[in-house]
């Protein structure tokens, strides 16, 4: 049983930065993409960015590419997502996942709100 846990969510103003965190326990297969999703509320859950956890380049959404970075470390079966220069439309519970096809499991997510 894979379980996924969120961390790092806040308010913050316009123009600021959050560190999400991503603790993975379970059995992830080294083929696994790992990812961050988010939703804002009326939305749909959109993928923010994802990474396998062998090879291949990091994707991005194009609403981010330039501001958020996604990384893991293997050691500490951690995902992050660093988020800087943040803006209002980046408000949205956002949602660690992964499986092979980066979807078939779920953190409970954390809410992210950004002010103007």
């Amino acid at each position: 049983q894979v379980q996924l846990v969120e961390s790092g969510g806040g308010s913050v103003q316009a123009g600021g930065s959050l560190r999400l965190s991503c603790v993975a326990s379970g059995f992830i297969a080294s083929t696994y993409c790992i990812a961050w999703f988010r939703q804002a509320p009326g939305k749909e859950r959109d993928r923010v960015a994802s990474i396998y956890r062998r090879g291949a380049s990091p994707y991005y959404a194009d609403s981010v590419k330039g501001r958020f970075t996604i990384s893991q470390d293997d050691a500490k079966n951690t995902l992050y997502l660093q988020m800087n220069s943040l803006k209002p439309e980046d408000t949205a519970m956002y949602y660690c996942a992964t499986g092979s096809r980066c979807n078939e499991y779920w953190g409970q997510g954390t809410q992210v709100t950004v002010s103007s």
